[in-house]
Protein backbone atom coordinates (compact mmCIF):
# COMPACT_ATOMS: atom_id res chain seq x y z
CA UNK A 1 0.00 0.00 0.00
CA UNK A 2 1.68 3.26 -1.12
CA UNK A 3 0.78 6.78 1.12
CA UNK A 4 0.62 9.37 -0.56
CA UNK A 5 0.32 12.91 1.54
CA UNK A 6 0.01 15.65 -1.40
CA UNK A 7 1.20 18.84 0.65
CA UNK A 8 3.92 16.55 1.71
CA UNK A 9 5.03 14.24 -1.39
CA UNK A 10 4.16 16.71 -4.42
CA UNK A 11 3.38 20.49 -2.92
CA UNK A 12 1.44 22.14 -0.72
CA UNK A 13 -0.18 24.23 -3.61
CA UNK A 14 -1.15 22.38 -6.58
CA UNK A 15 -2.83 24.19 -9.34
CA UNK A 16 -3.90 23.75 -13.24
CA UNK A 17 -4.90 21.09 -15.14
CA UNK A 18 -1.90 20.10 -17.55
CA UNK A 19 1.79 19.93 -16.91
CA UNK A 20 1.85 23.19 -19.34
CA UNK A 21 -0.15 25.31 -16.67
CA UNK A 22 2.80 24.44 -14.44
CA UNK A 23 4.78 21.47 -12.27
CA UNK A 24 2.10 20.70 -9.95
CA UNK A 25 -0.65 20.16 -11.75
CA UNK A 26 -2.90 17.48 -11.56
CA UNK A 27 -1.61 15.86 -14.52
CA UNK A 28 1.64 15.81 -13.21
CA UNK A 29 0.74 14.60 -9.95
CA UNK A 30 -1.50 11.84 -11.72
CA UNK A 31 1.67 10.70 -13.74
CA UNK A 32 4.47 10.98 -11.57
CA UNK A 33 2.73 9.82 -8.47
CA UNK A 34 -0.54 8.46 -8.79
CA UNK A 35 -0.26 6.51 -11.54
CA UNK A 36 2.61 4.24 -10.29
CA UNK A 37 1.39 3.77 -6.58
CA UNK A 38 -1.76 2.16 -8.22
CA UNK A 39 -0.12 0.03 -10.78
CA UNK A 40 2.07 -1.56 -8.09
CA UNK A 41 -0.95 -2.15 -5.79
CA UNK A 42 -2.90 -0.40 -3.68
CA UNK A 43 -3.08 3.83 -2.41
CA UNK A 44 -4.23 5.81 0.17
CA UNK A 45 -4.34 9.36 -0.54
CA UNK A 46 -4.37 12.45 1.58
CA UNK A 47 -5.64 15.58 0.74
CA UNK A 48 -5.33 17.04 3.85
CA UNK A 49 -2.54 20.14 4.27
CA UNK A 50 -2.79 22.32 1.16
CA UNK A 51 -3.63 25.66 0.92
CA UNK A 52 -6.48 24.45 -1.59
CA UNK A 53 -8.05 22.61 -4.92
CA UNK A 54 -9.13 23.50 -8.19
CA UNK A 55 -11.34 21.29 -9.57
CA UNK A 56 -9.39 21.69 -12.85
CA UNK A 57 -6.55 19.41 -10.83
CA UNK A 58 -8.77 17.43 -8.82
CA UNK A 59 -10.38 16.23 -12.07
CA UNK A 60 -7.35 15.68 -13.90
CA UNK A 61 -5.33 13.78 -11.34
CA UNK A 62 -8.00 11.55 -10.68
CA UNK A 63 -10.42 11.62 -13.28
CA UNK A 64 -8.01 11.27 -15.85
CA UNK A 65 -6.74 7.86 -14.59
CA UNK A 66 -10.29 6.48 -16.15
CA UNK A 67 -10.40 8.95 -18.94
CA UNK A 68 -6.48 7.74 -20.15
CA UNK A 69 -7.93 4.21 -19.95
CA UNK A 70 -4.95 3.72 -16.97
CA UNK A 71 -7.94 2.02 -14.65
CA UNK A 72 -11.90 1.71 -14.51
CA UNK A 73 -14.19 3.55 -12.06
CA UNK A 74 -14.68 0.14 -10.10
CA UNK A 75 -10.77 -0.60 -10.24
CA UNK A 76 -10.08 2.28 -8.11
CA UNK A 77 -12.58 1.87 -5.92
CA UNK A 78 -11.16 -0.71 -4.87
CA UNK A 79 -7.48 0.05 -4.95
CA UNK A 80 -7.75 3.96 -4.19
CA UNK A 81 -8.37 5.42 -0.77
CA UNK A 82 -9.34 8.86 -0.22
CA UNK A 83 -8.79 10.46 2.72
CA UNK A 84 -9.42 14.31 4.35
CA UNK A 85 -10.91 15.79 7.28
CA UNK A 86 -13.04 17.87 4.62
CA UNK A 87 -15.14 14.45 3.62
CA UNK A 88 -17.25 16.77 0.73
CA UNK A 89 -13.69 17.01 -1.27
CA UNK A 90 -13.56 13.21 -0.63
CA UNK A 91 -17.18 13.21 -2.42
CA UNK A 92 -16.16 15.56 -4.77
CA UNK A 93 -12.71 13.51 -6.46
CA UNK A 94 -15.05 10.23 -6.49
CA UNK A 95 -17.61 12.35 -8.33
CA UNK A 96 -14.96 13.01 -10.84
CA UNK A 97 -13.88 9.21 -10.71
CA UNK A 98 -17.53 8.05 -11.55
CA UNK A 99 -18.23 10.22 -14.34
CA UNK A 100 -14.90 9.84 -16.48
CA UNK A 101 -15.79 8.02 -19.33
CA UNK A 102 -12.99 6.23 -21.19
CA UNK A 103 -13.53 6.69 -24.50
CA UNK A 104 -11.70 3.45 -25.80
CA UNK A 105 -14.22 1.43 -23.20
CA UNK A 106 -17.05 0.54 -26.03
Amino acid sequence: MHDIAIARDFSEVPAGRFERDGPFSGEAFRERHLKPALSAGQAVVNLDGTEGYGSSFLEEAFGGLVRRGYFSASELHKRLKIVSRDQALVDEVWEYIDRAKNPSAN
